[in-house]
């Protein structure tokens, strides 16, 4: 038997009184004395949660957030700063988006990364919905960020999420290669190589095979350096409400992460199982799933509410409503939005034993391989985030389990849409 492995994700949210005082202290995003005092302390937060088994630490890509809801604009400088102060918990990204990334230098970045942590390294690889960055730093392939709504830009953005991040593959994976991508091309040009370089006789004789051709041309490259882990780094793909997203994770290997209500990762769960098997992979209910909530571990409904009110309620009504119609929302009083929280299937809050009844139901359902919990840190101040960490790892994790021997499931037919 096993348990899941437990990722803890966070941003970080800067804190402030709720959305008016969000409104008094901007751009608190630019608050540079209240950002590093927080980043220091997430260490604290980190070092408690390995203490107490977590399996690995992530956050996340977004940029120009100046009102401080998702400060996370460089997660490998992170990852690698938590490789430096954690012995054994995983580090990781959840995750780069790759519209607006250059492939090379992602798979640079991660690779150092990986052998900076010796091994303890996943990747995570999103598409980018928030167009207010993803517009402008995916300009130079035209990318536009996308909410999955199967529109022209949604399309061509999800062609250039699949032409880079295979490329990253590519690259983590070959000795030498050329990338004849639809919107990415290396060496560049790629008809006639790159022309001109002076020390083209050593890179010929001591380089890797086919970088440079007869003419002295780069005419292939090679990515320095190979991952520490062979073939390359786990990799975690972010998912909302696209089933194709979890098509592509399957037919991949990948792991899709559900930020969904349960029934949509049921229904994932079973997408993925029956894509695999198309080409040539079985697996179990809820193997390679990564299934993510917001908990509160409370002594009772007046404090869940008041935890939801204070962490939760800005962010949720401000941000994740307007991007995310699937949440409920509505032009609603502040009570009646977080009873609204309560049912966007996202969120587990309650007494312990609420908490565990409902995490034991998932899993006597979905035994997912993964779990990722998301804390709105540094809003949710850091002894708040360490004490439900410790008692999730303590009460509740301890129940769930799940029988990894058993490599395929039966899949009869989908649950409904």
């Amino acid at each position: 038997m096993a348990r899941p492995k437990v990722i803890l994700q966070v941003y970080p949210v800067m804190p402030t009184d709720g959305e008016e005082g969000r409104k008094a202290a901007k751009p608190i995003g630019r608050d540079a004395a209240l950002y590093n005092k927080i980043i220091h302390e997430w260490t604290d937060v980190l070092k408690a949660a390995e203490a107490l088994g977590v399996w690995g630490t992530a956050t996340i890509e977004h940029h120009l957030h100046s009102e401080g809801y998702e400060v996370g604009p460089n997660p490998g400088a992170l990852n690698a700063y938590w490789a430096a102060k954690l012995e054994k918990m995983h580090v990781g990204a959840m995750g780069y988006v790759m519209a607006t990334q250059d492939p090379i230098r992602v798979a640079e970045e991660t690779a150092i990364i990986d052998h900076l942590s010796e091994g303890r390294f996943f990747v995570g690889f999103a598409r980018g919905y928030q167009s207010r960055w993803a517009n402008i730093l995916g300009q130079f392939t035209e990318s536009v960020a996308t909410v999955s709504d199967g529109s022209s830009d949604d399309q061509k953005n999800r062609e250039i999420f699949e032409e880079r991040v295979q490329m990253v593959l590519d690259c983590w994976t070959k000795d030498s290669l050329r990338l004849e991508g639809k919107y990415y091309q290396a060496p560049y040009p790629l008809e006639t190589g790159v022309e001109g370089y002076p020390a083209w006789k050593i890179a010929k004789e001591a380089g890797a095979e086919g970088e440079i051709d007869e003419k002295g041309n780069v005419a292939a490259i090679s990515v320095v350096p190979a991952p520490y882990q062979r073939p390359h780094p786990p990799v975690f793909v972010a998912t909302s409400k696209s089933e194709e997203s979890i098509r592509y994770c399957a037919r991949m290997g990948f792991y899709p992460l559900h930020f969904t209500s349960f029934d949509k990762v049921v229904r994932g769960n079973e997408i993925y199982i029956q894509e695999a098997k198309k080409v040539g992979k079985h697996y179990r209910t809820g193997e390679r799933q990564n299934i993510v909530r917001w908990v509160h571990i409370c002594e009772s409904e007046e404090d869940y509410n008041r935890k939801l009110r204070e962490y939760d309620l800005d962010i949720y009504k401000n941000f994740y409503g307007p991007f995310f119609p699937q949440f409920p929302t509505g032009d609603v009083d502040d009570d009646q939005m977080i009873e609204n929280i309560k049912k966007s299937g996202i969120y587990i809050g309650g007494t312990v034993e609420q908490v565990r009844e409902e995490w034991i139901d998932i899993y006597n359902k979905v035994p997912c391989e993964y779990i990722t919990l998301i804390f709105h840190y540094a809003q949710q101040p850091k002894e708040d985030c360490i004490n439900t960490i410790s008692r999730f790892m303590t009460e509740v994790w301890p129940h769930l389990h799940y029988d990894d021997s058993v490599t395929q499931a039966q899949v009869k037919e989908l649950a409904p849409a």
